[in-house]
């Protein structure tokens, strides 16, 4: 148990490198925490990710398919690995992993935007387009459920409304 919250403090604190651009931090980090718990897979996206910042391609890739031999279906490992590809020119081969990650989660937006870009470079016009409807459909629809689930602001202009009603009202 001590072990894997280690590397779970591990992992926080190497995202936290990660947000302020600090990728050689965030690596050492999320190397220690994977040192501690060898499958935790958000740590071994998480460090494919900074070595893709980095442009340390061959690492990145090493570290998308090592989270893909412990989960395959990871849309978000996929969609990584895709990029990963893209930035080396193989466009086919991101392609298909884009189409895989929408596959597994038809709502994750990044992967649309990040299949549109690919599409519209290779003139595939009609598909990039649809992928952007997406990707507004997709924001449009978590933008609504944030709105409706977390809006401090609506709920207290509600009760300012209902104040001042019953202010009128006397």
């Amino acid at each position: 148990m001590t072990e894997n919250k280690s590397a779970q403090d591990l992992f926080k604190a190497g995202m936290g490198e990660f947000a302020n651009s600090r990728f050689d931090e965030s690596i050492e980090l999320l190397t220690r925490a994977l040192e501690s718990d060898p499958t935790f897979t958000l740590a071994i996206v998480g460090r494919g990710a900074a070595y893709l910042k980095q442009d340390k391609l061959d690492q990145a890739r090493g570290d998308f398919d090592r989270a893909l031999k412990l989960n395959p279906d990871y849309a978000r490992a996929h969609h990584m690995r895709g990029l990963v590809s893209e930035k080396r020119g193989d466009d086919h081969t991101a392609l298909a992993d884009f189409d895989r990650a929408i596959e597994l989660d038809a709502d994750y937006g990044a992967a649309y935007y990040s299949r549109a870009s690919l599409h519209a470079k290779m003139a595939n016009t009609e598909k990039a387009q649809g992928d952007i409807e997406m990707v507004a459909q997709i924001s449009s629809r978590n933008m609504e459920s944030f709105m409706n689930e977390s809006n401090v602001w609506q709920t207290q202009h509600m009760r300012v409304e209902d104040a001042i009603e019953t202010e009128l009202q006397r």
